[in-house]
């Protein structure tokens, strides 16, 4: 198995029948969720979940996402999600890369990125992110 960058946050995914569309593979929507459950692990594993983002009035929200479908995933199969934190924007937005693998023949199906902007909850309004932020998401930044 092959990891486009050192160290990745690993998460492990069975696929579902819930995941299964029509053409008899995983539906991009749910590439989508996993994207997301991934990065939320992550975030939860700097100590940065739901408790704190309401804690420190801040969170860091999805601005756009790039996804490249590399490979159908199918019913039954055993997937790895990883992610990194690869670039901050002076405190304002953050980006993340992810790679999802069947470890069974080391194949890529999907390379993602997501930028997020730091937002203030109370408001919606985008804000700096704080120093928490700036801390913990920055002991996870790599150099890519």
């Amino acid at each position: 198995m092959s990891w486009r960058w050192p160290a990745p946050f690993v998460i492990d995914i069975e696929v579902l029948p819930a995941h299964i569309d029509g053409l008899g593979h995983v539906n991009n929507v749910v590439y989508v969720g996993w994207l997301e459950d991934c990065a939320w692990r992550h975030s939860q594993s700097l100590g940065l979940g739901l408790d704190e983002y309401r804690r420190l009035d801040r969170a860091m929200a999805v601005l756009r996402h790039e996804i490249d479908y590399l490979a159908s995933a199918r019913l039954g199969e055993r997937l790895q999600m990883g992610t990194w934190v690869v670039e901050s924007h002076r405190g304002l937005k953050m980006t993340r890369r992810f790679q999802l693998l069947r470890p069974a023949d080391g194949v890529t199906l999907l390379s993602a990125q997501t930028t997020f902007a730091c937002i203030e909850l109370s408001s919606g309004r985008p804000r700096r992110m704080p120093e928490a932020f700036m801390e913990r998401y920055g002991r996870a930044l790599i150099d890519v």
